[in-house]
C-alpha cells in the first residue's frame, strides 16, 4: 500500500531557525558545524574543493608539479626517471581519495564515496607499485644497496602498512564476514579513518624525505622549500575538514 500523501514529514535536525540543519557527523576539527559538509544532491566532485580542501588541492598539484616539471627538464633514465614520477602521481591520487570521502554524510553519497575512494586508491596502489617495480629493478641492475636513506627506510615501513590499510579497508567494505560481520565492520570503520589519516602523514613525510636524496638535490636540483610548501598546504587543507563523529570523538557530551 502507497503511504498516505498526510505522512509528516521527519523534524529538521537543527534546533533553531537561524541554523540551517546539519547531519550529526559534520562537526570538523576546526571550524563550524556544516562547514565541510556534502550538501544534498551536490555533485560529488565539489568534495575535492570543498572547505579548506581547495588548500590541499594547491599543495598536491605543487608537489605534482614540481616533480614532474624536475624529471622532464632533465636527462631521462628509463631506470629511474619514472619513480619519481609514479609516487608523485601516486601521492595525489591517494589524496584526492581522501577529499572526495571525507565530506560525504547521506548514506546513499557514503556509497559513491566509497566506490570512487576505493577506485582513486587502486589506481595510487598500481602507481605506487610500478614505482617501487622501477626504482628495486634500478637497483639490482646497477648493484646498488637497496636502502641507504631516510627515504628508502620511510618508503618501506609506508608502502608496508598501506598494503595493510588497502587490505582492511577492502575487508570492511566487500566481505565484512572475515571481520565478523557488517556490523562488527562497521564498528571499525573509525580504525580505518584514524590509520588513514596517519598515512597520509607518512606519506608526506616519505615525500619531505625525497627531497634531501641525492638524486633530488644533485640531478633534478630540486628545492626542498617547494617540498615543504606542499606538504603543509595538504596539512592544512584535509585535517581541519576531519569529522570528529567518523572518529567516534562526541565534543557535545
Amino acid at each position: 500500500m502507497a503511504p498516505s500523501e498526510s505522512t509528516q514529514p521527519p523534524p529538521p535536525l537543527s534546533t533553531t531557525d537561524a541554523e540551517p540543519a546539519v547531519p550529526t557527523e559534520s562537526e570538523p576539527l576546526l571550524g563550524r558545524p556544516g562547514d565541510a559538509i556534502q550538501k544534498p544532491d551536490a555533485p560529488m566532485f565539489l568534495n575535492l574543493v570543498l572547505g579548506t580542501a581547495w588548500l590541499s588541492q594547491l599543495g598536491a598539484l605543487l608537489l605534482l608539479v614540481t616533480t614532474w616539471s624536475a624529471v622532464f627538464l632533465h636527462k631521462l633514465g628509463a631506470l629511474i626517471s619514472p619513480h619519481p614520477l609514479l609516487q608523485s602521481l601516486g601521492a595525489f591520487l591517494l589524496i584526492q581519495a581522501i577529499l572526495i570521502l571525507q565530506p560525504t554524510s547521506t548514506p546513499a553519497d557514503k556509497r559513491t564515496g566509497q566506490r570512487i575512494h576505493a577506485s582513486l586508491h587502486l589506481l595510487s596502489f598500481l602507481s605506487f607499485v610500478s614505482g617501487i617495480a622501477v626504482i628495486e629493478t634500478n637497483k639490482h641492475a646497477n648493484h646498488n644497496a637497496h636502502l641507504h636513506s631516510l627515504h628508502g627506510y620511510l618508503g618501506v615501513i609506508t608502502g608496508t602498512l598501506l598494503l595493510a590499510q588497502y587490505a582492511f579497508g577492502i575487508c570492511m567494505w566487500l566481505v565484512p564476514g572475515v571481520l565478523g560481520g557488517e556490523d562488527k565492520a562497521k564498528a571499525l570503520w573509525k580504525y580505518h579513518r584514524y590509520g588513514g589519516y596517519l598515512l597520509l602523514v607518512l606519506v608526506l613525510v616519505t615525500i619531505g624525505a625525497a627531497a634531501d636524496t641525492d638524486y633530488s638535490k644533485g640531478v633534478l636540483k630540486i628545492k626542498g622549500w617547494t617540498f615543504g610548501l606542499g606538504i603543509t598546504l595538504v596539512v592544512v587543507g584535509v585535517f581541519p575538514r576531519v569529522q570528529l563523529r567518523k572518529l567516534g570523538i562526541d565534543r557535545s557530551r
